[in-house]
């Protein structure tokens, strides 16, 4: 993907984020919560990944249950470092110049998303901010910026993925009318139908 191709999404993997201990619903592995009869991470695979751009899941737990849907799945190489530690082991495994990062409890994601980003990128990535707020973990990063960074940070445990992209000159990606949303709590489950 060169900065001025704009919508060509060659050279980008995604990278879903589905390492989390969801404490907040009693640890129930959100990447397999279904919607409409589909889990999550299989509903945004089938909408960003295999077809349009190679896919990578970030994960910590029921490995084999990825591996039998014919995921790609990779470990934190660090643990206990939150979200910064998944986006390092997908760093790692990335084989494309850019990384595209999507927590797997998002919501609601506009198919447009990836070019969004990819015509903000201007070779430096970028995240996205909705009506509420900075989304840091929706990002286009440069894969080789990214290990150097995330390595430096991981050694140094400053574990912020917001003063990472601030360190690495990450542009901010105003989305107006957007808000991604989350499945934190049951009363998220509830607002979008799946069963608590």
């Amino acid at each position: 993907m060169n900065g001025a191709a704009g919508h060509d999404l060659v050279g980008v993997t995604l990278g879903l984020l589905a390492g989390g201990r969801a404490t907040r619903l009693g640890g129930r592995d959100k990447a397999w919560l279904e919607r409409d009869g589909e889990p999550q991470v299989l509903r945004l695979a089938r909408r960003f990944g295999p077809g349009a751009m190679p896919l990578l899941v970030s994960a910590n737990r029921g490995l084999e249950r990825y591996a039998q849907a014919g995921l790609a799945v990779v470990a934190d190489r660090v643990v206990d470092a939150g979200p910064i530690g998944a986006i390092d082991a997908l760093a790692s495994a990335c084989a494309t110049p850019w990384l595209f990062t999507l927590p797997v409890d998002v919501v609601d994601v506009d198919d447009d998303l990836p070019r969004t980003l990819v015509d903000a990128a201007h070779g430096r990535g970028a995240y996205g901010r909705d009506d509420e707020g900075p989304q840091p973990l929706v990002a286009l990063w440069p894969v080789a910026a990214l290990r150097d960074a995330v390595a430096r940070a991981l050694a140094a445990r400053e574990f912020a993925v917001r003063a990472l992209q601030a360190r690495m000159g990450m542009a901010e990606v105003r989305l107006a009318g957007v808000r991604f949303g989350n499945l934190n709590t049951p009363a998220d489950l509830a607002a979008v139908g799946i069963q608590g």
